[in-house]
């Protein structure tokens, strides 16, 4: 009985054409549909209670010779899925042409352009610091009882110094010994050489605790309208990373979104001025033949 009561007062206030009614409808019905897309992308990135997506700042990560709108890429502009990871091995990096992904040609660990996984991480673990996303290279295992370092990608096995000439490496020595990954960003113009080389983006290994995610997804172009409110009320100038043809498509995007609602007004406005016109016809006609 309470079901059959409950059900009726629903339909009633779901089919009610009050003006304040149908506010509040449409309301719940807006917030409900944020939380279940929130929901959702909490659910697949486990970033729970927390932003499950980033804009992307900087250009670090771009590709030469992208196609226009840059779609299969990590732009400035555009926004990624932040997915939760745990450990060392929910992180495959790119490695070398010696061993790794790369070596493999391995088509299940290709991402955005190249292999191995990107991934997202406070510089030093300093929270207050702005986020880098950069590609993982390889690991670097630190054995405390030697004070040495194994890198197997580059078949480097207990060496005291870390040599990789085509990360810009050259006898390195991490400031302070700890495992962790050597990033770099893809873009050759501006990432010649791997994050742990002057001028240090970080000079230590990025440890697993300091690392927010791993991208998955992205969504083209839409992070423009976030660098810009938020340039406006931090005062960086991020918006003029974002290529001119991304902000072309975000622009077109907009457009069309913009012109669905429009579209569907005018085409009530002209199919209800039909009606009239039919109906007025038809009275018009009705009282020439009385």
């Amino acid at each position: 009985m309470e079901t059959k009561k409950f059900k009726k007062l629903f339909l009633r206030f779901w089919r009610s054409e009050d003006n304040k009614i149908s506010l509040i409808r449409d309301v719940l019905v807006a917030l409900s549909i944020v939380f279940i897309i929130l929901t959702a992308l909490w659910t697949y990135t486990g970033q729970w209670f927390s932003a499950p997506m980033v804009a992307i700042e900087s250009g670090s990560m771009m590709h030469p010779d992208e196609p226009f709108g840059r779609l299969g890429t990590i732009d400035a502009g555009d926004m990624v899925l932040l997915v939760k990871v745990y450990s060392r091995d929910d992180i495959v990096p790119r490695g070398s042409t010696l061993k790794g992904a790369l070596a493999e040609k391995d088509k299940n660990n290709f991402y955005y352009g190249d292999y191995g996984d990107v991934i997202i991480y406070h510089p030093y673990g300093d929270l207050d610091r702005d986020q880098i996303i950069h590609r993982a290279i390889c690991w670097v295992e630190y054995n405390e009882k030697y004070d040495t370092y194994t890198v197997e990608d580059y078949n480097l096995i207990n060496v005291t110094s870390i040599t990789i000439p085509e990360l810009g490496l050259h006898n390195y020595v991490p400031p302070h010994p700890h495992s962790g990954f050597i990033t770099k960003g893809d873009n050759p113009f501006t990432n010649h050489d791997c994050d742990q080389t002057s001028p240090y983006i970080c000079e230590d290994l990025i440890k697993m605790e300091w690392i927010s995610g791993k991208a998955r997804c992205e969504i083209p172009w839409i992070g423009t309208i976030n660098l810009l409110f938020n340039d406006f009320f931090t005062g960086k100038n991020t918006l003029k990373n974002v290529p001119s043809d991304s902000i072309i498509c975000l622009i077109i995007l907009i457009a069309f979104l913009i012109s669905i609602p429009v579209s569907m007004d005018v085409y009530s406005y002209y199919k209800e001025k039909k009606k009239q016109t039919t109906h007025s016809k038809k009275s018009e006609k009705n009282n020439n033949n009385n």
